[in-house]
């Protein structure tokens, strides 16, 4: 089966990744982009590249029809899924097929097999693999669900039958938060995949989410290729992913893959595809999911077979045997892959949308390290798609030295213009339980609720202060680069506000070319050596050091040491409309919303939930801030909203206090 052109169905880092290997086997690839993608990197990495529709993915994305023209407007004789969007639906892989367009991936008899999670989990009942106790049937009432979980028993999980990547999937520890948990799943499940049939799964308690990577081709052949930890995740979705396991040893990799060839062989399956297995404390595994497709975290695999995994995907694709027999493939090292998230985990994750300032990647590309994106410096990242805009991976001869090369690689390439997940990331493998291997699937999310430091926004230090104060009198205009008078320039003084902290500071020129920084009654001597787009090189106390330092507005966006802060140099005019008022309940990101409810005139408590705003994969929640009665409803379900954009008015009652 051969083809020539391939079509990638997706958009982002996905898409990027897939081109990167079709053009270097000699392919021509065309791209596919919404409204918001119009200027993305993965457009311009293409050989061609077709409009297909708005910005939302069902109107884009998501669209069969749209997909398929562009493939016969360009004559893409292959169609490439990636991960996510249409990657793992049946009814998309047949009508590929009926185009005569190559679907590269499994075929849509399997994809159907294992798509359906209560479907494949009665397979591999019936092949013996070992499964956790859950409810598969086919009555969706609530009161049926309800009976069902508490025979279950608590904690237990409330799953989408269709989708992944965490979506329509709902923590329930206690009976009380089961009909949320119900709703929410089956509402996520149908807005992200069109189908709201759910199943229950007893919760595995502080297990170990670890997937075996397989592969399969038309002439009978299936191997796996190691495992991968993905652990370390919050809210369900994955935040870190190594290969191999630090806790998997060679007999149970062989038995966790003998399972996981057998699940792909009993479905005729074809192509990439992982089985995913959560594992106890008494390393026991049992059967969670079958994934059909090529993963997120995949890099780490291919990292440690040194195979392109997307290579082998268009030889099976155009029918040629797999490129290694079981007996030939071997793990070398230890690799770790970073997701790289627009959101704050200083804020419970809440997801960011807006400008990316400052992004520079080559500069961590050294030492066994990769980065895979689908950003640039000036993409604007909209609140319709995942958050994640890309992967730190790193590959070290052992897991010590895969950490020590991450933790650097995260520090040398910083994402400035948006909050994001970063030094948490750094922090994260160099914690005590990251390094230990003792991280649960829900760790994360206790951490949360504890109040771990982990979870605690860094401070900025002294001199991450008077190295931001530096750069804010260079912009205006004081400049030790080109030479300060100290005879003819007086001390420059300003007030600057780093997170909720607000501190004076003055800055003075010296004989000598340099600067002397003051802050809060101590003085420590500066130099600035060379400062040009954005790259600040500077002497500070006597030590040579570089900073990443950029300036939108009144704001500072300033990496340095291995932290990222946002300082802004505060006016004495403020703008009123940036003042707290518990009156306008406002909408925390850019997003759809999905539910309002109150209406006008309803009485309101403080701390009341009002109105669920969903961006990139996350429902939020607007709650009063103080109690009062609805003056103004300004929103609908449906209605998308602008971040900051008042969506409710009260008449408040009560204030609360600072």
């Amino acid at each position: 089966m051969t083809f020539s052109k391939i079509l990638i169905a997706n958009r982002g880092e996905i898409a990027c990744r897939v081109i990167r290997t079709a053009r270097k086997l000699g392919y021509q690839t065309v791209a596919v982009y919404s409204d918001a993608d119009r200027d993305a990197p993965h457009v311009a990495l293409a050989d061609e590249a077709v409009h297909i529709g708005a910005s939302p993915a069902a109107e884009s994305y998501l669209r069969f029809d749209a997909l398929l023209d562009a493939a016969r407007k360009t004559g893409a004789d292959a169609l490439h899924p990636g991960y996510g969007f249409l990657s793992e639906n049946a009814a998309f892989a047949q009508a590929c097929a009926d185009a005569n367009v190559v679907f590269i991936g499994p075929p849509a008899s399997a994809i159907e097999a294992m798509g359906d999670k209560a479907l494949a989990k009665r397979r591999m009942l019936g092949a013996g693999v070992p499964c956790a106790p859950g409810y598969l049937g086919a009555d969706q009432s609530d009161a049926v669900l309800i009976a069902e979980a508490e025979k279950l028993g608590f904690p237990l999980l409330v799953k989408a039958v269709a989708g992944g990547g965490g979506r329509g999937m709902r923590l329930v520890r206690h009976f009380n938060e089961l009909q949320q948990g119900i709703d929410g799943a089956r509402r996520e499940a149908t807005s992200a995949f069109g189908d709201g049939t759910l199943m229950l799964e007893r919760l595995i308690d502080n297990g170990r989410h670890i997937e075996i990577q397989v592969f399969a081709d038309a002439h009978g052949n299936a191997v796996y290729l190691g495992e991968r930890d993905c652990t370390a995740q919050r809210r369900r979705q994955k935040v870190i992913e190594e290969a191999p396991s630090p806790v998997v040893s060679p007999a149970m990799r062989e038995a966790m893959g003998k399972d996981a060839v057998a699940a792909a062989l009993a479905v005729g399956y074809r192509g990439a595809g992982t089985v995913e297995f959560i594992v106890d404390d008494q390393l026991k595994h049992y059967f969670l999911e079958m994934n059909t497709r090529l993963q997120v975290e995949h890099p780490v695999t291919e990292c440690i077979t040194g195979f392109d995994l997307v290579e082998w995907q268009l030889q099976v694709a155009a029918g040629d045997p797999l490129p290694a027999r079981q007996e030939d493939i071997t793990l070398t090292g230890h690799a770790i892959e970073a997701r790289l998230y627009v959101e704050d985990p200083y804020t419970a994750f809440a997801p960011q949308t807006g400008k990316v300032l400052w992004w520079q990647p080559e500069r961590a590309l050294h030492g066994g390290v990769r980065v895979d994106d689908g950003i640039s410096q000036g993409s604007v990242v909209s609140p319709y798609y995942d958050p994640m805009v890309a992967k730190v991976i790193v590959h070290g001869r052992d897991r010590n030295d895969a950490i020590r090369r991450l933790r650097a690689a995260l520090a040398n390439a910083p994402l400035l213009g948006l909050k994001n997940n970063g030094r948490f990331l750094s922090a994260l493998v160099d914690h005590p339980a990251f390094r230990k291997a003792e991280m649960t699937t829900t760790l994360i999310d206790q951490w949360l609720e504890q109040g771990e430091p982990l979870l605690q926004a860094p401070v900025a230090t002294d001199d991450a202060w008077r190295v931001a104060a530096v750069a804010f009198a260079m912009q205006h205009g004081k400049n030790p680069v080109k030479g300060w008078r100290a005879d003819s320039v007086a001390a420059f003084g300003f007030t600057l506000q780093c997170a909720d902290l607000t501190r004076p500071v003055r800055v003075r020129p010296d004989r000598a070319g340099g600067v002397a920084v003051r802050l809060e009654g101590t003085t420590v001597q500066a130099r600035v050596i060379t400062f040009q787009d954005g790259v600040l090189r500077f002497e500070l106390d006597g030590v040579l050091q570089t900073a990443i330092a950029v300036v939108a507005g009144a704001d500072l966006h300033l990496a340095w040491a291995g932290y990222s802060h946002v300082f802004t140099e505060v006016s004495a005019f403020p703008n009123a409309d940036a003042l707290k008022d518990a009156s306008k309940a406002r909408s925390p990101v850019a997003g759809k919303v999905t539910q309002v409810l109150v209406a006008a005139g309803d009485a309101v408590q403080d701390g009341q939930q009002l109105v669920c705003v969903e961006a990139m994969k996350m429902e939020m929640w607007l709650c009063a801030e103080a109690s009062g009665s609805v003056k103004v409803l300004h929103v609908k379900a449906g209605e998308q909203v602008e971040s900051g954009a008042v969506l409710v008015e009260l008449e408040l009652t009560t204030t609360k206090e600072a």
